[in-house]
């Protein structure tokens, strides 16, 4: 997959400013201004690595595309999303979350700012840098909990012979409580891990997500193995220690 970044902004001069400044980070950059050019654009072609996505569009909104996005069956919707929204919006940002955006930044936010969250996205799903060296493909790494197994190296999830679809963040987040099976894993230590970023204070990011990964891996099974120790953190239990 090529290093290029669908950019959904209807501002022209900060599309403009945002689109030279991650070219000259490296990345191939391709603006587009409504949401139905966004959704024509990844039926086009799967080469995208991530997208940058305004809340406030004309036409279909930038939730309405998230939506599609996450709800078709076509490769591309595994693609990363970052939701730009307004400053001090958390309806918005929690609204992003659930629907199944990786991240956020709220405006005014700083270009170089947003390349940072880029690259912690694209690390979590496992997208490489185009400066990155080609190595040997990664040994195959099976991660196994009770009914649930996880392949890092293909990227999937089943629950028996069942297949479970989760979007990268959610893989990335199921990984790190699965190779920490029967311990707790500390919000703290899920936001730097997998948000690449330290908890900011009121910050509930890392629980919408863990929300979301909890009723797509379970659903409301009183025995879902992801259990919540509040004040603390999250565990993924062992058989043993599920009631």
């Amino acid at each position: 997959m090529q290093n290029r970044i669908l950019l959904v902004e209807d501002d022209p001069e900060l599309s403009e400013l945002i689109a030279e400044y991650l070219s000259g980070e490296g990345w191939e950059i391709e603006v587009v201004h409504r949401g139905e050019e966004a959704l024509e654009k990844l039926a086009e072609s799967n080469q995208f690595s991530a997208m940058v996505l305004d809340v406030m569009l004309p036409g279909l909104s930038g939730f309405e595309v998230l939506r599609r996005v996450r709800g078709s069956e076509s490769p591309s919707s595994r693609t990363p999303i970052v939701m730009l929204t307004a400053r001090g919006d958390e309806v918005d940002r929690v609204l992003g979350l659930e629907m199944g955006a990786d991240d956020y930044l709220p405006k005014p936010f700083s270009s170089r700012e947003l390349a940072a969250r880029l690259r912690a996205v694209l690390r979590r799903s496992g997208v490489e840098e185009i400066n990155s060296t080609v190595e040997a493909a990664p040994a195959r790494t099976i991660l196994q909990v009770g009914e649930f197994e996880v392949d890092v190296a293909a990227h999937s999830v089943r629950r028996g012979n069942l297949p479970i679809e989760l979007t990268a963040l959610e893989l990335r987040l199921l990984e790190l409580l699965m190779s920490h099976a029967g311990s707790v894993v500390t919000r703290e230590q899920i936001a730097q891990d997998v948000l690449g970023r330290q908890l900011l204070l009121y910050d509930r990011s890392v629980d919408t997500h863990m929300s979301n990964l909890r009723r797509k891996i379970a659903g409301d099974d009183e025995r879902n193995p992801i259990k919540t120790l509040r004040g603390t953190g999250y565990m993924f239990a062992l058989p043993a220690q599920r009631s």
